[in-house]
C-alpha cells in the first residue's frame, strides 16, 4: 500500500482510533464501545500494553493493532505471559496490506519481549478476522461459546 506508515500509537491518535472503531461498528462488525475514553483506557494507557501500532496514510488512521501481555484472569483466557493481540482495520482499508504490515511490527516487539506465543481470540462469526489470523500463521488452539482462539507461536 503506497505511503503507508506504521508507527507507535500516540495520545493524539485516540480520536482517529475511535473513528476506526466507529466505522467498523457502522458496518455491523463490532458491538463493543468505540468512544475516545474506551480507546485511551484499552489501547493507549492499559497497564498490560506492550505496544499499539497505527497504520496511517497521510494523516488518516487506517487501522491499529494492539499487543498486551496476558495477565492472570485476562478476559480471553489466554495463558499468562503470552501476548494478546487485537487488530482493527477500517472496512474501507481492508485487504490492502494494512494488517500484514502492522503484524510485522508487532512480531518484532513480541520477540523482543520474549513472548512464547500470541493469542488472538476472535468472534466465531467473524470470517474476515479468522481468515486474517490464519493468513498471518495463527492456528486454532481452543474454542469457547461464540469465540475461536488462535495462537501464533515462536519457535
Amino acid at each position: 500500500m503506497d505511503n503507508l506508515i506504521i508507527r507507535e500509537v500516540r495520545l493524539e491518535d485516540v480520536a482517529g482510533i475511535s473513528e476506526v472503531l466507529q466505522e467498523i461498528t457502522a458496518a455491523g462488525k463490532r458491538t463493543r464501545p468505540s468512544d475516545p475514553g474506551f480507546v485511551e483506557a484499552l489501547y493507549v494507557a492499559h497497564p498490560d500494553q506492550l505496544t499499539c501500532f497505527v497504520a496511517t496514510r497521510e494523516t488518516r488512521i487506517l487501522g491499529f493493532q494492539s499487543l498486551k501481555r496476558a495477565a492472570v484472569d485476562n478476559p480471553y483466557g489466554a495463558p499468562v505471559g503470552w501476548g494478546v493481540i487485537g487488530t482493527h482495520i477500517r472496512p474501507s482499508a481492508a485487504r490492502c496490506g494494512v494488517g500484514r504490515a502492522m503484524f510485522q511490527a508487532t512480531v518484532s516487539v513480541a520477540k523482543a519481549q520474549g513472548l512464547p506465543a500470541i493469542d488472538a481470540t476472535i468472534d466465531a462469526n467473524n470470517a474476515e478476522g479468522l481468515a486474517y489470523y490464519a493468513a498471518m500463521g495463527f492456528v486454532e488452539y481452543k474454542s469457547q461459546e461464540g469465540t475461536v482462539s488462535k495462537a501464533y507461536t515462536f519457535a
